[in-house]
C-alpha cells in the first residue's frame, strides 16, 4: 500500500493562517502562564507531522486538535501546589479578572468538570464544530454534544440565565 503525495502548503503559510487561533486555544485550555508553552508544543508537535499528512483538507481543525491535545498535556501534569505561607505577593502586569469580559462567567468556566471545560472551549474559543472537538477530545461527535450541552446547562444555572 503506497501512500498518494499530497500537495501541501509551506508551513511558514499555516503558521501564518493559524498562529493567533493556536495561541487563543492554547491559552484557554492551559491557562496564560502554560498556554504558551503548550502552543509551542503544539507547532513542534505540527511541524514533525505534518510531511506525512495524507491530505491537505482543514489544517486548522488538525492544528486545533494537536494543541487541545497539548494543553490537556500540560494540565495533566500539573501538580497539586501548596501556597507559599510567607511568600511575597507577587506583581504580575496584565489585566485584572474584574476587567474582563464577565468575570463571573469566566469562574463559572473554570469550576466545569474537565471535559466540559475543555469541550466548551474547544467550541466557542477554538470555533471548533462539533467534529472537530470530538476528535480533540477522542470521543464521538455526539459525546461533544452532550459535553457542551451539559456545560452551558450548567453554566446557566450558575449565573442564573434563563433558556429563554
Amino acid at each position: 500500500m503506497t501512500r498518494e503525495k499530497v500537495e501541501l502548503p509551506p508551513f511558514q503559510a499555516l503558521i501564518d493562517a493559524h498562529w493567533r487561533d493556536v495561541a487563543r486555544l492554547a491559552r484557554a485550555m492551559a491557562g496564560p502562564v502554560d498556554g504558551d508553552d503548550a502552543a509551542q508544543r503544539a507547532w513542534e508537535k505540527a511541524y514533525a507531522a505534518y510531511p506525512a499528512l495524507t491530505s491537505a483538507k482543514n489544517l486548522r481543525s488538525w492544528l486545533l486538535t494537536i494543541t487541545a491535545r497539548c494543553a490537556t498535556d500540560v494540565h495533566r501534569a500539573r501538580k497539586p501546589q501548596r501556597p507559599l505561607e510567607e511568600a511575597p505577593p507577587v506583581a504580575v502586569e496584565g489585566p485584572d479578572a474584574a476587567t474582563w469580559p464577565d468575570p463571573d462567567l469566566w469562574r463559572a468556566v473554570n469550576e466545569l468538570p474537565e471535559r466540559q471545560r475543555f469541550a466548551v472551549t474547544l467550541k466557542y474559543v477554538g470555533d471548533l464544530d462539533h467534529h472537530g472537538v470530538a476528535a480533540a477530545l477522542d470521543t464521538t461527535p455526539a459525546a461533544s454534544r452532550r459535553l457542551v450541552s451539559d456545560a452551558l446547562a450548567t453554566l446557566r444555572s450558575k449565573l442564573g440565565v434563563d433558556d429563554d
